[in-house]
């Protein structure tokens, strides 16, 4: 394959949103890549409040940065050259090649298109008016590596999408790929569900749809060979991998506006604490709740307890309490106070039990937030833990900082509107720590193992529990190991040579079409 001048691919399409999409292009890059080949993920527009910054400065979809760990490559705005990012039921902001450019409407249709020039252009327009980017994307990703490997979004057979779908069948078209459509069985009628969805698609579009793949298989393989070879005789189809349902798998999946609590946690068994006592942490489940990974690496810890919570008696026996990044920072602020879970962190501090804010969690903190440009609520009360005022500015901070902290090497990454002005406390990352509260933007940086200990001693002190981190909990080897499961999915669980086959050679020709097809 490294010696083709431009790179097959394939797109891994879902009968529903959460079928597996995201887990399965993942585990297809590092099977490919442990073969030798130079893979890139790709997904043309993502929806997710979960995003990573890239070397150069890009804000993509966290799913994405994520298969290019699996693919052992560095992510880029290539790879997923559209992100929205929801900020209510209606309207989401725009991330077009990594940077922001507007809101739009759920009808899809740009809003306001700020100072960016790309945003002008695109002010007014619709969906469709972005395939020539994507396309373009895809198309400086074939150049570049052996294969390209495409997460659709939600289901190809969304008719009232498909005229301006760039995501699922448009670019497949666009880049004659094949598509491998992922049903998770554990739902149920995942046979109807791979039948229907090819029917509904138009005679072009049927055309690309090479087979299928079960996902979430719980069970005798044996049982259910006589189905697929049913499916295969309704359409011509062949089912290219039946996947075993595998716990702890949850790693950055996020499509849509639902957040799955599931996967912001680790699910393998769970090591034994290595002092006396466990360390419980409480995560507030503010809305629009952003990156809730940075959680991820304190679930990792032997010993410490992770949960998401949203009522104020919930807080009570917590060693520590996160207030996560969000979306719309004034809206978790006013949901706090709401719920009585601004005046039980108030209670918290004042007896000095640990808190700690990241991004908007950070700015809610602070004591006051002046706001024209997330929810334009103007000067706002926060709640006065840190002395610290944010003033939200149009122009996003996207970073990637460095630093030291408690002693320790911190690595992070910034995604925020708002600029924090520090009026006191104790230096802490880009932010303060006064007593027990910290407060920092930096997303990821529970990720850097030394660091994570030290701030856990600092926890585990001020609440009074003799907690010792474990000495030898590698967050990256972790990483490491769940990608490698999901490699171990595709090598051992599909057929392989047949998905090489579609990668190098395309769709089989002559696939039948399934009535009644697209209105």
């Amino acid at each position: 394959m490294s010696g083709a001048k431009r790179g097959g691919g394939l797109l891994v399409a879902g009968t529903t949103s959460d079928a597996g999409k995201s887990v399965v292009t993942a585990g297809i890059c590092r099977w490919l890549a442990r073969q030798g080949v130079k893979v890139a993920p790709f997904k043309a527009q993502n929806m997710s409040l979960n995003s990573f910054v890239t070397l150069e400065g890009a804000e993509i979809g966290r799913a994405q940065a994520m298969q290019a760990q699996a693919a052992r490559v560095e992510p880029t705005a290539l790879m997923n050259p559209v992100l929205l990012k929801p900020g209510s039921d209606r309207s989401s902001q725009v991330v077009l090649l990594g940077k922001p450019v507007g809101e739009m409407s759920a009808r899809g249709f740009f809003g306001e298109a700020g100072g960016s020039s790309l945003g002008k252009a695109l002010h007014g327009g619709r969906q469709e008016q972005l395939l020539g980017i994507v396309t373009d994307c895809l198309e400086q990703l074939r150049g570049t590596y052996d294969a390209v490997i495409c997460e659709g979004a939600g289901s190809p057979a969304e008719i009232n999408l498909r005229r301006t779908d760039i995501v699922n069948m448009g670019i497949a078209r666009a880049a004659r790929f094949p598509v491998v459509v992922v049903g998770d069985i554990d739902r149920g009628g995942v046979f109807a569900s791979f039948f229907g969805t090819t029917a509904l698609l138009s005679p072009e579009d049927q055309a690309l749809i090479a087979g299928y793949m079960v996902n979430k298989f719980r069970g005798d393989v044996s049982l259910l060979e006589p189905g697929m070879e049913m499916l295969r005789g309704l359409t011509g189809r062949a089912t290219y991998g039946v996947l075993p349902f595998r716990h702890g798998l949850g790693i950055d999946e996020e499509d849509g506006l639902r957040v799955s609590l599931r996967g912001a946690v680790r699910e393998s068994a769970v090591a034994p604490p290595v002092g006396a006592d466990v360390l419980r942490v409480a995560v507030c489940a503010v809305p629009l709740m952003s990156n809730f990974t940075d959680v991820d690496a304190l679930a990792a810890e032997p010993g410490v307890v992770v949960r998401f919570v949203d009522r104020a008696e919930e807080l009570a026996d917590a060693d520590l309490v996160v207030v996560p990044g969000t979306r719309g920072t004034v809206k978790a602020l006013q949901w706090l106070r709401e719920r009585g879970l601004a005046d039980a962190l108030s209670r918290r501090a004042a007896e000095g039990r640990p808190v700690l804010g990241i991004c908007g969690g950070f700015q809610v903190l602070g004591e006051r937030i002046s706001d024209e440009v997330e929810s334009r609520a103007g000067e706002v009360d926060g709640l006065g833990l840190l002395p610290v005022r944010v003033r939200f500015e149009r122009e996003k901070t996207l970073a990637r900082p460095s630093g030291t902290a408690l002693g320790e090497e911190v690595t992070g990454y910034e995604i925020h509107h708002g600029v924090a002005e520090v009026l006191g406390g104790e230096a802490f990352l880009d932010g303060c720590r006064v007593g027990s509260v910290w407060g920092t933007h930096w997303h990821g940086s529970l990720e850097s193992d030394g660091f994570r200990r030290a701030f856990l001693r600092e926890v585990a002190a001020a609440a009074g529990r003799a907690f010792v981190p474990a000495p030898d909990t590698s967050f990256g080897a972790l990483r490491e190991e769940q990608l490698d499961l999901l490699g171990d999915l595709i090598e051992e669980h599909a057929d392989t040579d047949a998905l090489l086959r579609l990668i190098e050679d395309g769709a089989p020709a002559g696939l039948p079409f399934l009535p009644p097809g697209a209105p």
